[in-house]
């Protein structure tokens, strides 16, 4: 047999503005194409379900199973999807999250689980406004309102190959710097550098763990991109220096709109780009389109699939580079939102602002805040363009970062596309403090490591709303494992500083930024949205005021107590008091961990240590990566260190792959804990000589044995 499937963009077209500009070239020609017996049990689309015609295109697929899980940006009940004629659009929108709502990001990705446990993944590769039914046949009913019907199919086999094969076709994840994956803190409406100052300080009094103090729109001048309030924030320049001498870092926000009504010659950002003529226009392609947004007057709106665009844009931050010493740059508000329905005077009635089928979106409506569909870019009309907005502004804001500071970027963007993880992270927008958000922010952490971006996370405690502090403080345990682990909130609502307590104060390295990666390399049709599974680590999530968590499997928890081999593939209740995160460590797997600190720059001074979970037959392995943490390509260009543990036969060994970073010459190992030992050891060699009876301890339970004070061989 044999699937209907398009040529596809070549190599070169997926990345950058070719791609952008094969958007725009129309309808293409369509050829039978046999992909192998195992895709056709995945994608099977008859000629009689394709409808090609002026601005509608409708193609059905049947699919092996229910278990079906992708389609962003939505909020929704559970990672698995409902089949049940639920219909999801896709368009990219200014909107804190709504049930089953578009939301800030465009990804027509999904992957399948067959019933034999295989997966496939397909991409429809389509920057327009589109909606996708899911049908209990099952099927899937794909429609949008122009650009082309381009699909690209992923075979698996397993879920994580799909994952491997999707970002090798749509670019792989930016390595994060070291100092992103620790605590951010942030809020909109600190007011002053004063309350700034004293919310630092109230951090650093009680020794909660803080490497990043975000800075939202309040620290502008009348919410002015590329400038700082001189007087509610003087001082501002010379704090950031003083926060980086103690080891943190800084994030700034900025905004994708322009003012256009300030005195002439006295706000740089409009003055140049309107001599480089690089907003988005009319649809005559030569006036700015204007619409309001946070500035005062009206505003316009930067371009930037336009070439002069990206040259405003990054003169524009290494300027502002001297001004403010940023460590990283917030991109938010580029769906793009603008506070109307359309730009001044309003759309035009045509076919463009007003098809004939508008995809299942919000108001039913193109223009709602946001410009008008027949507003023209450098590419073409905002029609075919709408949903890049977020992503054409990454990748220059990634690259100018880069270069403003020297070092490995850091970018946050509220609206993405396919793609956008190459260069930057997102946050699931504007959500409230409610459990039921916590619980969303899993899903949505879930899916979006399906699309490429495993540097996510939620706004922890919530952005909307006051919250409470059970809830506060159970997100805050939960968020410690986002990868991007950010407590935000919106002006007007209480600070949500809070400090939680915990017996678990031991730092894994990197666990942060793998833990959600992997949950996919599972079999995901088999767990709950309550967990947070990595190849080695469990974690179960109190997602409701006062429960304990029901656990199955055979595996040890973090404080090195092994569950009865009863335990496995059953379930039974583990407490979960307000000082403890259930915690687990899966046998057969090393682990290796640091002592913890108040910021990553202080902690990775400090000796390290292995946590060796041995499974049924005592043995297990593991690895560590260590590079600086925040130069360019050190992969690329062999700068880290790599070791890989083996444990068996009651001897662990440990052979270093890769020696290229000379900072690791300096790594202490103090500590070996090993879990799950059978039989209490009589003897211990390190190197071939006895280690004192005095060094090493045993834990009464039979299933621990620590080595301390040891170096590094």
């Amino acid at each position: 047999m044999a699937v209907l499937a398009s040529r596809g963009l070549t190599k070169g077209e997926a990345d950058g503005e070719q791609w952008l500009a094969a958007q725009n070239r129309g309808l293409r020609c369509w050829e039978w194409q046999s992909l192998g017996s195992r895709v056709m049990e995945g994608w099977d689309s008859p000629l009689v379900d394709l409808f090609f015609s002026n601005q509608y295109l409708q193609i059905t697929t049947t699919v092996p199973s229910t278990s079906v899980y992708g389609f962003g940006e939505h909020e929704h009940p559970s990672f698995k999807h409902s089949m049940d004629f639920v219909t999801y659009g896709m368009f990219s929108r200014d909107q804190a999250p709504t049930s089953f709502a578009n939301l800030y990001g465009v990804h027509p990705f999904y992957m399948c689980v067959e019933a034999d446990s295989n997966a496939h993944g397909v991409l429809l590769l389509n920057s327009n406004a589109q909606d996708v039914t899911l049908s209990p046949n099952p099927s899937l009913t794909f429609r949008t309102i122009g650009g082309i019907l381009d699909f690209y199919v992923f075979l698996g086999p397993t879920p994580e190959n799909v994952i491997q094969q999707y970002t090798e076709a749509i670019g792989r994840p930016h390595m994060p710097a070291y100092w992103s994956l620790g605590f951010h803190l942030s809020r909109w409406g600190y007011g002053s550098i004063d309350v700034l100052k004293k919310t630092v300080d109230r951090m650093h009094y009680y020794d909660i763990p803080y490497d990043v103090q975000h800075l939202d729109i309040d620290y502008m001048e009348r919410h002015l991109d590329f400038t700082y309030d001189k007087v509610n924030y003087a001082g501002l320049p010379e704090y950031l220096q003083q926060l980086k001498k103690e080891g943190m870092h800084n994030v700034v926000i900025l905004d994708p709109f322009i003012t256009k009504d300030e005195e002439p010659g006295t706000y740089r950002p409009y003055d140049l780009g309107e001599e480089m003529g690089v907003w988005v226009n009319n649809s005559d392609g030569i006036t700015p389109a204007v619409g309001k947004a946070w500035p005062p007057g009206d505003s316009v709106f930067p371009d930037y699939t336009n070439p002069r665009t990206v040259e405003w844009w990054t003169q524009m931050c290494l300027e502002f580079k001297d001004v403010l010493d940023y460590d990283g740059i917030w991109i938010d508000m580029n769906e793009p939102s603008n506070f109307l329905r359309g730009q001044y005077p309003g759309c035009a009635v045509n076919d463009i602002n007003n098809p004939p089928y508008v995809p299942s979106i919000s108001d039913r409506s193109l223009a709602q805040k946001t410009l008008c569909p027949d507003s023209k870019t450098y590419l073409g009309e905002h029609y075919n363009t709408h949903s890049l907005f977020g992503w054409s502004q990454t990748a220059p804001t990634f690259h100018v970062a880069q270069q403003a500071t020297g070092k490995r970027a850091f970018v946050l963007s509220r609206s993405t596309f396919v793609g956008s993880g190459k260069h930057g992270g997102h946050w699931l927008g504007d959500n409230f403090s409610q459990w039921k958000d916590m619980h969303q922010s899993i899903i949505g952490i879930l899916e979006f490591n399906l699309f490429g971006i495993p540097y996510i996370g939620a706004d922890i405690c919530g952005f909307n709303y006051n919250t409470t502090y059970e809830l506060c403080l159970r997100w805050m345990q939960l968020g410690s494992f986002y990868p991007f682990s950010r407590n935000h909130n919106a002006e007007g609502n209480a600070s949500l500083v809070i400090m939680v307590s915990t017996n678990q104060s031991f730092s894994l390295i990197g666990t942060r930024p793998s833990s959600v990666r992997r949950r996919v390399c599972q079999d995901i049709s088999r767990y709950a949205s309550d967990q947070i599974l990595t190849a080695a680590i469990l974690i179960h999530l109190v997602l409701r005021v006062s429960r304990s968590r029901k656990h199955g499997g055979a595996v040890t928890d973090a404080r090195g107590h092994k569950l009865p081999s009863s335990w496995n593939k059953n379930y039974a209740t583990v407490a979960a008091p307000l000082s403890k995160i259930p915690l687990f460590i899966r046998g057969g797997y090393i682990l290796p961990e640091q002592a913890p600190a108040t910021t990553t720059t202080k902690s990775r001074l400090n000796p390290f240590g292995l946590i060796i979970a041995l499974d049924e037959q005592g043995e297990a392995s593991g690895s560590l990566f260590w590079d600086d943490g925040d130069s360019i390509d050190t992969i690329e260009k062999e700068n880290y260190f790599l070791a890989k543990y083996t444990y068996s036969k009651g001897n662990l060994k440990t052979e270093i792959l890769k020696n290229g970073y000379r900072g690791a010459d300096t790594l202490k190992y103090n500590k070996i804990t090993v879990l799950g030992l059978k039989l209490r050891p009589h003897a211990i060699a390190l190197n071939g000589r006895a280690i004192r009876g005095d060094a090493f301890s045993y834990d009464l339970s039979g299933v621990r044995v620590v080595l301390s004070n040891y170096e590094k061989p």
